[in-house]
């Protein structure tokens, strides 16, 4: 471990500067095996080094690079099955018989990560309903600028399917480009992805008839959870539906909801 203690401090609070995200005391190991990689892209051999060269000469391309290194990016297709399972059965049926014919349904995958839960919510939407790219208009978006860059590029490793993609899916919406797999073009004219940072203010966007949010709050503190509880509440419909992580709920949170 290079990591000194006044790195760690400065590294914790640039993030919560920029992200809100909360890095614990303890959380040194992660800070040290997440930037090694730009410290020795950087020429350097070490982490703390790296840090102490970007404090005192600071540049948004490094300052970025350590803000978006820290940001979890932990993501699988249908990841905890439910909220999929949810979305045609309980979901669809309900927004379809709520909305007229013409109009199209608004979903948002906040902390969308490289794509995967964008693109099961695509799938699942073309196998239920006829002609879903018509219909559905998907929003992705993520803090890193390299996970977006990904989500809409729409390329995965053979490692990536294996993670909870069913065989059949794989077969019917993806084709293979070269090592990788592609998403077929009907389920990428449905998904739109962009950068937008969920603590600050956000943009223009919605209305939202679904918002998947989840396994995002537990990174924040109370305040921060709230203000951004407040956000995705004025961005959706009234009857919407939101999406949270099995550990999260906005009980003693927001009682807004």
């Amino acid at each position: 471990m290079t990591l000194t203690t006044t790195s760690f401090d400065w590294v914790r609070q640039l993030v919560h500067k920029e992200s809100a995200i909360v890095l614990q005391p303890g959380k040194e190991y992660l800070v040290e095996a997440r930037l090694l990689p730009i410290a020795r892209q950087a020429g350097l051999s070490d982490v703390s080094t790296f840090v102490e060269k970007v404090r005192t000469r600071p540049d948004a391309d490094s300052t970025r690079r350590i803000v978006e290194a820290l940001t979890t990016n932990e993501t699988s297709w249908f990841r905890d099955g439910d909220p999929f399972t949810a979305l045609t059965s309980t979901v669809l049926p309900s927004l379809l018989s709520a909305r007229g014919p013409n109009e199209r349904l608004q979903i948002w995958s906040a902390a969308c990560s490289s794509g995967q839960e964008a693109y099961t919510i695509a799938m699942l939407l073309e196998d239920a309903l006829p002609n879903a790219a018509s219909r559905i208009s998907i929003t992705a978006t993520d803090i890193s600028r390299e996970m977006v860059e990904r989500t809409r590029a729409g390329r995965f490793s053979q490692l990536e399917v294996n993670r909870g993609l069913p065989a059949p899916m794989l077969v019917r919406h993806f084709t293979r480009a070269g090592n990788e797999w592609e998403v077929a073009p009907a389920l990428r004219r449905m998904v739109t992805a962009s950068q937008c940072n969920l603590a600050a203010p956000l943009p223009r966007m919605g209305p939202f008839d679904v918002v998947y949010l989840r396994n995002v709050l537990i990174y924040f503190d109370l305040p921060t959870k709230q203000a951004i509880l407040r956000r995705v509440r004025e961005l959706m419909r009234p009857d919407g539906w939101l999406f949270l992580g099995a550990a999260e709920t906005t009980l003693g949170v927001d009682d807004s909801w």
